[in-house]
């Protein structure tokens, strides 16, 4: 059964007017930052081969997923993950040499953080357009709030959701409207932008927010619902804000 929340965003959404978007959600990992290649270069220094993202990915969710439901606290979380990775492999190691490896595969993986280009002019532009901004993150724990503080993001956001600290995660409409909670406005006056369209876009607006996929590898839109917008980067997202929702302020410039 739909939500009171989901139901108003749903009838807000008959009306022929544009909706007015007060507030921003985005992503972190692979919106903002640049996760996969950071975390792909470590994984082949730990292993010395680079066919095994997939396996490693499908891995980490697993274990994630383990440390969101608060079965693991997220150190023991990336030992145990580690470890059954290797051990797929064939690679048998004791609990002390994983450990090790681990933190050397994290060492790298941190020194390697980098924001994409269009993040900063895109989020300076928004902040000035007089939006709010959450960060709406299926992150594991206090790791992510060091990464978006070192990597100077903190400052921009007025919410800060992580699911590591939520116990629910994306696409679970429950991050999102935590989110809205907290910068209180309706998820009908809010949009959310991702890199994933199943966890992201589908979810936020199955959560009755407005959805963004932010399709930056370029992959095939066939299967994006007609309600979610797609963008390949963050400079096309000023001028969507505006051409499509009322904002808050349409008189700054967007980024170039």
């Amino acid at each position: 059964m739909a939500s009171a929340l989901e139901l108003r965003s749903k009838l807000d959404r008959s009306v022929g007017n544009p909706p007015e978007i007060k507030a921003v959600c985005l992503d972190i990992d692979d919106t903002l930052v640049d996760f996969t290649s950071a975390a792909r270069s470590a994984l082949f220094t730990l292993i010395g081969r680079d066919d095994m993202w997939p396996a490693w990915q499908h891995t980490t969710d697993e274990y994630v997923a383990r440390a969101v439901s608060g079965e693991l606290d997220p150190k023991t979380m990336r030992l145990q993950r580690t470890k059954a990775f290797l051990t797929d492999m064939g690679v048998l190691l004791d609990d002390e040499t994983v450990q090790v490896l681990e933190d050397r595969r994290q060492t790298q993986m941190c020194s390697g953080w980098r924001l994409y280009a269009d993040a900063l002019p895109c989020l300076d532009w928004m902040r000035a357009a007089g939006l709010k901004l959450a960060a709406v993150t299926n992150a594991s724990g206090p790791a992510q709030r060091d990464k978006m503080a070192g990597l100077g993001l903190t400052h921009f956001f007025d919410a800060v959701v992580i699911a590591g600290e939520r116990g629910v995660s994306k696409p679970d409409s429950g991050i999102f409207h935590a989110a809205c909670q907290e910068l209180h406005v309706n998820p009908s006056s809010a949009v959310h932008i991702g890199d994933r369209l199943d966890l992201d876009a589908i979810g936020a607006r199955d959560a009755g927010l407005h959805a963004i996929w932010l399709n930056r590898d370029d992959e095939p839109v066939v299967d994006a619902p007609a309600d979610v917008h797609v963008i390949a980067d963050l400079t096309e997202l000023p001028s969507l804000l505006v051409s499509e929702y009322v904002t808050p302020s349409v008189s700054v410039p967007a980024p170039r």
